[in-house]
Protein backbone atom coordinates (compact mmCIF):
# COMPACT_ATOMS: atom_id res chain seq x y z
CA UNK A 1 0.00 0.00 0.00
CA UNK A 2 1.09 2.95 -0.78
CA UNK A 3 1.62 6.17 2.22
CA UNK A 4 -0.68 8.77 2.65
CA UNK A 5 0.78 12.19 3.12
CA UNK A 6 0.40 14.27 6.21
CA UNK A 7 -1.38 16.76 5.87
CA UNK A 8 -0.37 18.46 8.46
CA UNK A 9 3.53 18.59 7.65
CA UNK A 10 1.61 20.19 3.71
CA UNK A 11 0.03 22.46 6.26
CA UNK A 12 3.02 23.75 8.06
CA UNK A 13 5.37 24.35 5.11
CA UNK A 14 2.44 26.93 3.42
CA UNK A 15 2.21 28.50 6.74
CA UNK A 16 5.78 28.83 6.64
CA UNK A 17 5.73 30.42 2.94
CA UNK A 18 3.36 32.72 3.01
CA UNK A 19 4.98 34.09 6.57
CA UNK A 20 8.34 34.64 4.33
CA UNK A 21 6.42 35.69 1.42
CA UNK A 22 4.78 38.32 3.76
CA UNK A 23 8.03 39.32 4.90
CA UNK A 24 9.45 40.36 1.83
CA UNK A 25 6.41 42.31 0.99
CA UNK A 26 7.12 44.31 4.10
CA UNK A 27 10.22 44.45 3.23
CA UNK A 28 9.79 45.94 0.12
CA UNK A 29 7.27 48.22 1.59
CA UNK A 30 9.28 49.57 3.78
CA UNK A 31 12.09 50.10 1.33
CA UNK A 32 9.03 51.79 -1.29
CA UNK A 33 8.11 54.02 1.64
CA UNK A 34 11.64 55.05 2.12
CA UNK A 35 11.99 55.36 -1.39
CA UNK A 36 9.07 57.51 -1.51
CA UNK A 37 10.37 60.10 1.90
CA UNK A 38 13.53 60.49 -0.01
CA UNK A 39 11.74 61.25 -3.15
CA UNK A 40 9.33 64.00 -1.28
CA UNK A 41 12.78 65.77 0.34
CA UNK A 42 14.75 66.01 -3.02
CA UNK A 43 11.31 67.48 -4.63
CA UNK A 44 11.40 70.18 -1.77
CA UNK A 45 14.64 70.57 -1.78
CA UNK A 46 14.71 70.87 -5.84
CA UNK A 47 11.53 73.17 -5.29
CA UNK A 48 13.76 75.28 -2.76
CA UNK A 49 16.66 75.81 -5.41
CA UNK A 50 14.18 76.69 -8.04
CA UNK A 51 12.64 79.45 -5.28
CA UNK A 52 16.26 80.46 -4.54
CA UNK A 53 17.10 80.50 -8.41
CA UNK A 54 14.21 82.91 -8.89
CA UNK A 55 14.84 85.55 -6.23
CA UNK A 56 18.40 85.70 -7.15
CA UNK A 57 17.81 86.36 -11.04
CA UNK A 58 15.24 88.94 -9.87
CA UNK A 59 18.20 90.52 -7.68
CA UNK A 60 20.33 90.37 -10.49
CA UNK A 61 17.60 92.17 -12.20
CA UNK A 62 17.04 94.81 -9.92
CA UNK A 63 21.15 95.39 -9.35
CA UNK A 64 21.02 95.99 -12.69
CA UNK A 65 18.09 98.32 -13.30
CA UNK A 66 20.02 100.59 -10.34
CA UNK A 67 23.10 100.71 -11.93
CA UNK A 68 21.58 101.65 -15.06
CA UNK A 69 20.43 104.37 -13.30
CA UNK A 70 21.10 107.92 -13.51
CA UNK A 71 19.19 111.38 -12.23
CA UNK A 72 17.01 111.17 -15.98
CA UNK A 73 15.19 108.22 -14.92
CA UNK A 74 15.23 108.01 -10.69
CA UNK A 75 15.64 110.23 -7.77
CA UNK A 76 19.75 110.50 -7.53
CA UNK A 77 20.81 113.84 -7.80
CA UNK A 78 23.11 114.72 -10.36
CA UNK A 79 26.15 115.05 -8.13
CA UNK A 80 25.48 111.61 -6.91
CA UNK A 81 25.11 110.01 -10.28
CA UNK A 82 27.79 107.47 -10.76
CA UNK A 83 31.27 107.44 -13.15
CA UNK A 84 30.72 107.75 -16.74
CA UNK A 85 26.77 107.66 -15.86
CA UNK A 86 27.02 111.86 -17.56
CA UNK A 87 29.09 110.51 -20.78
CA UNK A 88 26.62 107.60 -21.00
CA UNK A 89 23.63 109.85 -21.50
CA UNK A 90 25.62 112.65 -23.82
CA UNK A 91 25.92 109.62 -26.12
CA UNK A 92 22.75 108.19 -25.82
CA UNK A 93 21.36 111.39 -26.70
CA UNK A 94 23.98 112.29 -29.06
CA UNK A 95 22.99 109.13 -31.49
CA UNK A 96 19.22 110.13 -30.39
CA UNK A 97 20.00 113.49 -32.19
CA UNK A 98 21.50 111.76 -35.20
CA UNK A 99 18.79 109.61 -36.18
CA UNK A 100 16.28 112.40 -35.44
CA UNK A 101 18.13 114.14 -38.01
CA UNK A 102 17.90 110.90 -40.84
CA UNK A 103 15.06 112.08 -42.87
CA UNK A 104 13.70 109.28 -45.01
CA UNK A 105 13.54 110.37 -48.35
CA UNK A 106 9.56 109.73 -48.89
CA UNK A 107 8.80 112.01 -45.81
CA UNK A 108 7.43 115.28 -46.13
CA UNK A 109 8.64 118.11 -44.35
CA UNK A 110 6.57 119.75 -41.77
CA UNK A 111 3.84 118.20 -39.52
CA UNK A 112 3.06 114.73 -40.54
CA UNK A 113 -0.17 113.21 -41.28
CA UNK A 114 -2.29 112.93 -38.18
CA UNK A 115 -0.71 115.37 -35.78
CA UNK A 116 -3.23 117.77 -35.33
CA UNK A 117 -2.80 121.37 -36.95
CA UNK A 118 -2.73 124.81 -35.24
CA UNK A 119 -2.69 126.64 -37.47
CA UNK A 120 -4.63 130.13 -38.10
CA UNK A 121 -8.04 130.54 -39.34
CA UNK A 122 -9.49 133.98 -41.19
CA UNK A 123 -11.29 135.78 -38.92
CA UNK A 124 -14.63 136.56 -40.62
CA UNK A 125 -15.09 139.85 -38.86
CA UNK A 126 -11.19 141.25 -38.34
CA UNK A 127 -10.76 144.97 -36.58
CA UNK A 128 -9.60 147.24 -39.01
CA UNK A 129 -9.45 146.82 -42.95
CA UNK A 130 -6.82 148.27 -45.12
CA UNK A 131 -6.56 148.04 -49.05
CA UNK A 132 -3.05 147.77 -50.64
CA UNK A 133 -1.83 149.02 -53.79
CA UNK A 134 -2.70 147.80 -56.67
CA UNK A 135 0.05 145.93 -58.71
CA UNK A 136 1.65 147.97 -61.47
CA UNK A 137 2.95 145.36 -63.81
CA UNK A 138 1.42 142.11 -65.18
CA UNK A 139 3.00 138.72 -63.66
CA UNK A 140 3.41 137.26 -66.73
CA UNK A 141 4.23 139.10 -69.63
CA UNK A 142 5.36 142.68 -67.98
CA UNK A 143 2.74 144.93 -69.39
CA UNK A 144 1.98 148.45 -66.87
CA UNK A 145 -2.13 147.95 -65.26
CA UNK A 146 -2.23 151.57 -64.94
CA UNK A 147 -5.28 151.55 -67.04
CA UNK A 148 -6.72 147.84 -66.50
CA UNK A 149 -9.92 146.88 -65.15
CA UNK A 150 -10.28 145.36 -61.55
CA UNK A 151 -11.00 141.46 -61.35
CA UNK A 152 -11.70 140.15 -58.29
CA UNK A 153 -9.31 140.54 -55.18
CA UNK A 154 -7.85 138.16 -52.36
CA UNK A 155 -6.65 138.71 -48.62
CA UNK A 156 -4.17 138.33 -46.41
CA UNK A 157 -5.07 138.49 -42.75
CA UNK A 158 -2.22 139.47 -39.68
CA UNK A 159 -3.12 138.22 -36.16
CA UNK A 160 -1.33 140.83 -33.68
CA UNK A 161 -2.00 142.79 -30.10
CA UNK A 162 -1.77 145.88 -29.52
CA UNK A 163 0.20 147.59 -26.46
CA UNK A 164 -1.67 150.33 -24.96
CA UNK A 165 -1.31 151.75 -21.76
CA UNK A 166 -4.57 152.03 -19.75
CA UNK A 167 -4.81 154.33 -16.77
CA UNK A 168 -7.71 154.45 -14.61
CA UNK A 169 -8.57 156.68 -12.04
CA UNK A 170 -11.16 156.70 -9.32
CA UNK A 171 -12.57 159.54 -7.51
CA UNK A 172 -13.43 158.74 -4.02
CA UNK A 173 -16.01 161.06 -2.89
CA UNK A 174 -16.00 162.09 0.78
CA UNK A 175 -19.37 162.60 2.81
CA UNK A 176 -19.00 164.85 6.02
CA UNK A 177 -21.37 163.34 8.57
CA UNK A 178 -24.39 166.21 10.04
CA UNK A 179 -24.00 164.81 12.87
CA UNK A 180 -20.46 164.81 13.68
CA UNK A 181 -19.07 166.69 11.26
CA UNK A 182 -16.20 163.28 10.76
CA UNK A 183 -15.52 162.82 6.66
CA UNK A 184 -15.98 159.68 5.59
CA UNK A 185 -14.10 158.62 1.93
CA UNK A 186 -15.12 155.83 -0.03
CA UNK A 187 -13.17 152.91 -0.54
CA UNK A 188 -11.59 152.23 -3.66
CA UNK A 189 -12.20 148.83 -5.25
CA UNK A 190 -10.49 145.60 -4.48
CA UNK A 191 -6.72 145.77 -4.75
CA UNK A 192 -6.81 149.38 -5.37
CA UNK A 193 -5.21 151.97 -2.66
CA UNK A 194 -6.57 155.50 -1.57
CA UNK A 195 -4.23 158.22 -2.50
CA UNK A 196 -1.14 155.40 -4.25
CA UNK A 197 -0.74 154.23 -7.56
CA UNK A 198 -0.53 150.64 -8.05
CA UNK A 199 -0.53 148.01 -11.21
CA UNK A 200 -3.60 146.37 -12.43
CA UNK A 201 -4.72 143.31 -12.76
CA UNK A 202 -3.15 142.09 -15.96
CA UNK A 203 0.52 143.12 -15.22
CA UNK A 204 0.29 141.26 -12.06
CA UNK A 205 -1.10 138.26 -14.09
CA UNK A 206 2.05 139.00 -16.46
CA UNK A 207 4.78 139.09 -13.48
CA UNK A 208 2.88 135.76 -11.73
CA UNK A 209 2.92 133.55 -15.30
CA UNK A 210 6.51 134.84 -16.07
CA UNK A 211 7.90 134.31 -12.45
CA UNK A 212 5.84 131.48 -11.57
CA UNK A 213 4.97 129.22 -14.87
CA UNK A 214 7.90 130.20 -16.56
CA UNK A 215 10.31 129.96 -13.83
CA UNK A 216 11.82 133.47 -14.88
CA UNK A 217 14.13 135.18 -11.90
CA UNK A 218 12.42 138.06 -10.80
CA UNK A 219 14.82 140.75 -12.08
CA UNK A 220 14.68 139.11 -15.74
CA UNK A 221 10.77 139.02 -15.50
CA UNK A 222 10.58 142.84 -14.26
CA UNK A 223 12.83 143.78 -17.65
CA UNK A 224 10.90 141.53 -20.12
CA UNK A 225 7.99 143.03 -18.72
CA UNK A 226 8.97 146.50 -19.72
CA UNK A 227 10.20 145.28 -23.07
CA UNK A 228 7.09 143.90 -24.15
CA UNK A 229 4.32 145.82 -22.34
CA UNK A 230 6.05 149.09 -21.98
CA UNK A 231 5.39 149.21 -18.42
CA UNK A 232 8.49 149.77 -16.23
CA UNK A 233 8.65 147.64 -13.38
CA UNK A 234 10.43 146.62 -10.28
CA UNK A 235 11.85 143.23 -9.22
CA UNK A 236 10.25 143.57 -6.08
CA UNK A 237 6.94 143.40 -7.58
CA UNK A 238 7.32 140.81 -9.84
CA UNK A 239 7.99 138.97 -6.14
CA UNK A 240 5.01 140.19 -4.56
CA UNK A 241 2.85 139.28 -7.26
CA UNK A 242 3.28 136.03 -6.79
CA UNK A 243 3.10 136.19 -2.75
CA UNK A 244 -0.48 138.34 -3.07
CA UNK A 245 -2.04 135.57 -5.19
CA UNK A 246 -0.35 133.01 -2.72
CA UNK A 247 -1.95 134.52 0.01
CA UNK A 248 -5.20 134.89 -1.62
CA UNK A 249 -5.61 131.70 -2.98
CA UNK A 250 -4.93 130.40 1.20
CA UNK A 251 -7.52 132.67 2.34
CA UNK A 252 -10.00 130.62 -0.92
CA UNK A 253 -8.59 127.46 0.95
CA UNK A 254 -6.83 126.73 -1.85
CA UNK A 255 -5.20 123.74 -1.09
CA UNK A 256 -7.84 121.88 1.17
CA UNK A 257 -9.99 121.68 -2.59
CA UNK A 258 -7.11 120.17 -4.28
CA UNK A 259 -6.22 117.99 -2.08
CA UNK A 260 -9.85 116.86 -2.14
CA UNK A 261 -9.72 117.37 -5.82
CA UNK A 262 -6.69 114.71 -6.25
CA UNK A 263 -8.13 112.52 -3.14
CA UNK A 264 -10.97 111.35 -6.04
CA UNK A 265 -8.67 110.86 -8.37
CA UNK A 266 -7.39 106.84 -9.62
CA UNK A 267 -3.98 107.49 -10.88
CA UNK A 268 -1.72 110.26 -9.60
CA UNK A 269 1.85 110.64 -10.47
CA UNK A 270 4.30 112.68 -8.08
CA UNK A 271 7.79 113.91 -8.39
CA UNK A 272 10.20 115.97 -6.27
CA UNK A 273 12.89 118.38 -7.09
CA UNK A 274 15.52 120.39 -5.09
CA UNK A 275 15.52 124.36 -5.78
CA UNK A 276 17.38 127.19 -4.12
CA UNK A 277 16.11 129.19 -1.28
CA UNK A 278 17.24 132.53 0.16
CA UNK A 279 16.48 131.00 3.71
CA UNK A 280 16.08 127.32 4.24
CA UNK A 281 14.03 126.21 7.19
CA UNK A 282 14.95 125.95 10.63
CA UNK A 283 15.27 122.60 12.41
CA UNK A 284 12.99 123.65 16.02
CA UNK A 285 15.59 120.59 18.21
CA UNK A 286 19.01 121.83 16.70
CA UNK A 287 17.99 124.92 15.81
CA UNK A 288 20.40 125.11 12.62
CA UNK A 289 19.19 124.88 8.90
CA UNK A 290 17.18 121.79 8.08
CA UNK A 291 19.58 119.14 6.17
CA UNK A 292 19.15 118.79 2.87
CA UNK A 293 18.42 120.32 -0.11
CA UNK A 294 14.50 121.69 0.00
CA UNK A 295 12.56 120.40 -2.87
CA UNK A 296 9.18 121.42 -4.46
CA UNK A 297 6.67 117.96 -4.55
CA UNK A 298 4.52 118.02 -7.97
CA UNK A 299 1.76 115.51 -7.49
CA UNK A 300 -0.54 115.59 -10.83
CA UNK A 301 -3.04 113.58 -12.88
CA UNK A 302 -1.21 112.04 -15.66
CA UNK A 303 -3.11 114.37 -18.11
CA UNK A 304 -1.86 117.28 -15.93
CA UNK A 305 -5.51 118.29 -15.63
CA UNK A 306 -4.64 118.47 -12.07
CA UNK A 307 -1.16 120.10 -10.85
CA UNK A 308 -0.20 120.80 -7.28
CA UNK A 309 2.95 122.31 -5.84
CA UNK A 310 3.88 122.05 -2.49
CA UNK A 311 7.07 122.85 -0.46
CA UNK A 312 9.50 120.42 1.40
CA UNK A 313 12.04 121.64 4.15
CA UNK A 314 14.11 118.69 2.71
CA UNK A 315 13.76 115.28 0.68
CA UNK A 316 13.34 113.14 4.34
CA UNK A 317 10.65 110.50 3.90
CA UNK A 318 8.56 111.41 6.60
CA UNK A 319 7.90 114.76 4.85
CA UNK A 320 6.90 113.35 1.64
CA UNK A 321 4.85 110.35 2.83
CA UNK A 322 3.18 112.97 5.09
CA UNK A 323 2.11 114.87 1.83
CA UNK A 324 0.60 112.06 0.25
CA UNK A 325 -0.82 110.56 3.40
CA UNK A 326 -4.37 111.39 1.83
CA UNK A 327 -4.07 109.38 -1.49
CA UNK A 328 -5.47 105.89 -1.52
CA UNK A 329 -4.97 104.77 -5.61
CA UNK A 330 -2.49 104.01 -8.27
CA UNK A 331 0.93 106.49 -7.80
CA UNK A 332 3.38 106.86 -10.77
CA UNK A 333 7.10 107.71 -9.29
CA UNK A 334 10.30 107.21 -9.69
CA UNK A 335 12.91 104.98 -8.02
CA UNK A 336 12.88 107.04 -4.51
CA UNK A 337 12.80 104.49 -1.63
CA UNK A 338 10.70 106.84 0.26
CA UNK A 339 7.38 105.92 -1.77
CA UNK A 340 7.39 102.98 -1.12
CA UNK A 341 6.69 103.18 2.26
CA UNK A 342 3.97 104.13 0.94
CA UNK A 343 2.46 100.92 -0.23
CA UNK A 344 0.76 99.75 2.74
CA UNK A 345 -2.34 101.92 1.82
CA UNK A 346 -1.93 102.59 -1.88
CA UNK A 347 -3.82 100.77 -4.02
CA UNK A 348 -0.75 99.88 -6.13
CA UNK A 349 2.58 102.01 -7.29
CA UNK A 350 4.23 101.60 -10.81
CA UNK A 351 7.99 103.08 -11.22
CA UNK A 352 8.35 104.73 -13.93
CA UNK A 353 8.78 102.00 -16.52
CA UNK A 354 9.70 99.54 -14.48
CA UNK A 355 7.16 97.07 -13.06
CA UNK A 356 7.06 94.39 -10.16
CA UNK A 357 4.24 92.54 -8.75
CA UNK A 358 3.56 91.36 -5.38
CA UNK A 359 0.63 89.42 -5.91
CA UNK A 360 -0.61 90.33 -9.61
CA UNK A 361 -0.09 92.26 -12.38
CA UNK A 362 -2.86 94.25 -14.67
CA UNK A 363 -1.95 96.11 -18.23
CA UNK A 364 -3.08 99.68 -18.32
CA UNK A 365 -2.58 102.57 -21.47
CA UNK A 366 -2.28 106.37 -21.17
CA UNK A 367 -1.43 106.43 -17.32
CA UNK A 368 2.20 106.81 -17.10
CA UNK A 369 3.16 110.38 -17.84
CA UNK A 370 6.84 109.21 -19.21
CA UNK A 371 5.63 105.82 -20.62
CA UNK A 372 3.84 105.37 -24.23
CA UNK A 373 1.71 102.67 -24.56
CA UNK A 374 0.96 99.49 -22.76
CA UNK A 375 2.67 98.85 -19.14
CA UNK A 376 1.89 96.73 -16.19
CA UNK A 377 1.28 98.34 -12.88
CA UNK A 378 2.50 96.97 -9.47
CA UNK A 379 -0.45 95.81 -7.60
CA UNK A 380 0.19 95.93 -3.59
CA UNK A 381 -0.54 92.53 -1.72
Amino acid sequence: MFDEPDPSGAAGEQRALIARLRAVIEARDAELAALREGFAGVRADLEAERELRRRLELRVAELERRLRMDSSDSGTPPSKEQIGARERRRAERRGRDASERERRKDRRPGGQPGHPGKGLSRDPDPDERREADPPAQCRQCGAGLAEAARAGSSWAQVWDVKIIRHVMEYLLPGLRCPCCGTVTTAAPPHGVHAGSVSYGPLLNTAAILLTGYGNVPPERAARVIGMLLRMPVSAGFAVKAGARLDGKLQDAGFDEAMRAALEKEPVLAADETPVNVLTPDTDPQTGGPVPGAAQVMVIRTPDERLVWLQALASRRAEGITALLAFFTGFLIVDGYSAYQQLSGKLAGIQQCCQHYSDTAVMPMTDADPCCEGEFLMAVSA
